[in-house]
C-alpha cells in the first residue's frame, strides 16, 4: 500500500467508529425531579438508542427509558418543556396490568404498548395521567448514570 492510502485509512477508520457510536449512543441530561432519588436534575445518563422496528433488544420491565414528546393532535401531550422525558418501564407488552390501572380496561398490557412511571410519584407526570404509551415513542434505554 502506498503511504497516502495508509494515511487515508488511518483517518477514515476512527471517523467511521465515532459515527457508529454516535448512531448507537447518546448522552441525555435529566431535568425535573420525577426520577429521584435514582436520577436527579443535572445528572447525565448514557442512552442506547432504539430505532422503531430496528434490531436490538426490546424494552424490559424495570428499564429506564427515554420517551419522545408527543405534540398536540398526536394522541396525548406530555407535560414539561423538553423534547425528551425519562421514566421507568413499569409494565411492557404481555405483563399483567399493575394494580390501580384496571380503569384502562385491559387485563394485560397490549402488544406495542407500555406503562411508564416516575420513581418519585408525587413529582411525576406519567402513565397515571397519559395511560399506556406506544412503544414507538421510546427512543432509547438508559445504560448508566455518567456522573455518579
Amino acid at each position: 500500500m502506498t503511504p497516502v492510502l495508509l494515511v487515508l485509512l488511518a483517518t477514515a477508520l476512527p471517523a467511521a467508529a465515532v459515527t457508529a457510536v454516535r448512531r448507537t449512543l447518546r448522552v441525555v441530561e435529566v431535568h425535573g425531579e420525577s426520577m429521584k432519588p435514582g436520577l436527579c436534575p443535572g445528572d447525565r445518563v448514557l442512552v442506547r438508542r432504539l430505532r422503531p422496528g430496528g434490531p436490538g433488544r426490546r424494552v424490559r420491565r424495570g428499564d429506564i427509558v427515554v420517551i419522545a414528546r408527543v405534540g398536540p393532535g398526536e394522541g396525548f401531550t406530555l407535560d414539561g418543556g423538553t423534547n425528551l422525558v425519562i421514566k421507568r418501564a413499569a409494565a411492557v407488552a404481555g405483563d399483567p396490568m399493575p394494580p390501580d390501572f384496571e380503569a384502562l380496561g385491559e387485563a394485560r398490557v397490549p402488544p406495542g404498548r407500555l406503562l411508564v412511571l416516575g420513581d418519585n410519584p408525587s413529582r411525576s407526570t406519567d402513565s397515571r395521567q397519559w395511560g399506556l404509551l406506544p412503544e414507538s415513542r421510546i427512543t432509547g434505554v438508559v445504560l448508566r448514570r455518567l456522573n455518579a
